[in-house]
């Protein structure tokens, strides 16, 4: 039985690609960074943290299945912002320019405690949007939920042209990591996962093999 210990509406969609059966038990942790911790250590504790908080109340069959995504810009980590000016001040700030998304993923067998972690690195280069652009996205209120205050599938604003990684990773859940992850602990996915990833978000990945074979 799998848990997904995340209310995140991206991540269910993510994880429904897989055709994989499973069931919501949000978790709730402190997420404020540790001083002078760096962005990778930062997501692989939270995951796992978010993954032994949800054990408790999961069933003792169950595989817990946590995330924990972070967009990171220079040495900042980006959070989702507390209103429009914060809003236009990230997205300011990330115009025209790459950054970085992080997602670690932390899967807890609860029948011998056994814990896989996995990441997922991908570079977002934000394409040259205007001010326009940018009021318009703002007012229709998308990027109050957002890390850095964007949600790279948004139809209209589209905040990336052209990108290489993995694009799921930037919604919050790299399924190709989480795939690799679960075939580890016996739980492969129902259907293909890089052709339903690709269909339904579409983009054309050209990461995905060496992501399954576990060369990236």
């Amino acid at each position: 039985m799998l848990v997904l210990a995340s209310n995140s509406p991206r991540r269910r969609q993510l994880m429904a690609l897989g055709g994989w059966t499973f069931t919501l038990i949000p978790a709730a942790v402190d997420e404020r960074p540790l001083p002078g911790e760096p962005p990778r250590e930062y997501v692989l504790r939270l995951a796992e943290d978010k993954a032994r908080t949800v054990a408790g109340r999961a069933p003792q069959d169950a595989l817990v299945i946590a995330a924990d995504t972070a967009v990171v810009d220079g040495a900042d980590i980006l959070g989702k912002p507390d209103d429009a000016q914060q809003a236009e001040t990230m997205l300011r700030r990330l115009r025209g320019r790459s950054h970085q998304v992080y997602t670690a993923l932390a899967v807890l067998r609860l029948t011998d405690g056994v814990l896989l972690s996995d990441l997922c690195q991908t570079e977002v280069p934000m394409r040259h949007y205007s001010d326009e652009e940018m009021a318009i996205y703002i007012a229709s209120g998308d990027p109050f939920d957002k890390a850095g205050a964007y949600a790279i599938q948004h139809e209209e604003f589209r905040p990336v042209e052209h990108l290489s990684g993995c694009f799921a990773n930037v919604m919050g859940l790299p399924l190709c990591h989480l795939t690799r992850t679960l075939k580890k602990l016996g739980d492969p996915p129902e259907r293909d996962v890089p052709t339903a990833c690709q269909a339904a978000l579409q983009f054309n990945c050209s990461v995905y093999p060496q992501v399954l074979t576990g060369e990236l």
